[in-house]
């Protein structure tokens, strides 16, 4: 789960965020598991590889699984296509959850339930509906994917982390029925890399960031990976990492009194201005 990228230096804080809620859901998770047919891992298109909770196989016990990609509307299609060719083992539906439909997910679902109930017949056993269990780290899309299922409003959604905390069931049709679990890190974010990552697409408590140590992380990613969309964004006809911060300040207007850069108010314009899309389609991991 290495996502170096060979880049040095882009972070200087340590992100480490665990609260209690997630090792209790995940002890439930597995206290659960035998209730369970089938888990949509959910992962963010823009980081395919840093969204994946690394101890999930602890998690779901084998179960049959579908990785459910989502956000797949604004990622950079051609890197994140490369980045998930390294998990040939799974069943893989990309999402754009706000206008596309999820009728893939729903063939794969009948596809992987169909021949459990076969095998429930063989043993003498009824056929029954599916039970499903949606599982990923915070804010890639659960909630969202949900509501899209049910076809209305049926869990809370938010572009903040932690708006799920319990486990709960939610009637999906008479085919599916499906629990619902708070957004899930592991222990210890050991990869800063991917850790900064997940925090500048909105899977860390904002609360517990470095904002300009956030800022300067994703200027630094975007002028290596997608310099022009950086150009476009903030009208700059070249970046300059000495002075960016300051020219986005005088382009957006965002002065302090005396006309002085208002450093605070353009270190969240980037960092929002990432997790809405306001970047372009990107990808983060490498």
């Amino acid at each position: 789960m290495n996502n170096n990228n060979g880049e040095q230096g882009l972070h200087k804080s340590v992100i480490n965020w665990y609260p209690g809620h997630m090792a209790k859901a995940k002890r439930e998770l597995k206290q659960n598991m035998d209730l369970i047919d089938i888990v949509y891992e959910v992962i963010d298109a823009r980081m395919p590889i840093s969204s994946k909770i690394v101890d999930i196989d602890e998690i779901i016990s084998g179960k049959p699984r579908i990785l459910v990609v989502t956000k797949y509307d604004m990622c950079d299609k051609k890197i994140t296509d490369e980045l998930l060719n390294r998990y040939k083992d799974y069943i893989i539906v990309k999402c754009d959850l706000l206008k596309g439909n999820i009728n893939d997910l729903n063939n794969k679902t009948k596809e992987i339930f169909k021949s459990i109930n076969e095998g429930r017949v063989k043993k003498g056993l009824k056929p029954r509906k599916a039970r499903a269990v949606v599982i990923g780290a915070p804010n890639v899309g659960k909630s969202t994917l949900i509501n899209k299922m049910v076809g209305k409003r049926a869990v809370l959604t938010g572009n903040t982390p932690g708006v799920t905390k319990t486990l709960g069931w939610i009637r999906i049709n008479n085919d599916v029925e499906l629990m619902d679990s708070p957004g899930i890190l592991w222990p210890k974010l050991e990869n800063q890399e991917n850790a900064h990552i997940l925090a500048a697409l909105s899977s860390i408590k904002e609360e517990i960031l470095d904002t300009e140590d956030l800022a300067r992380f994703i200027i630094q990613k975007m002028t290596v990976l997608y310099p022009e969309n950086l150009k476009e964004r903030y009208k700059l006809e070249e970046i300059n990492m000495d002075a960016i911060f300051e020219d986005i300040a005088k382009k957006r207007g965002l002065l302090a009194k005396g006309g002085v850069p208002d450093l605070e108010k353009v270190y969240s314009v980037i960092i929002k201005d990432l997790k809405e899309g306001n970047l372009g389609n990107i990808t983060l991991d490498r």
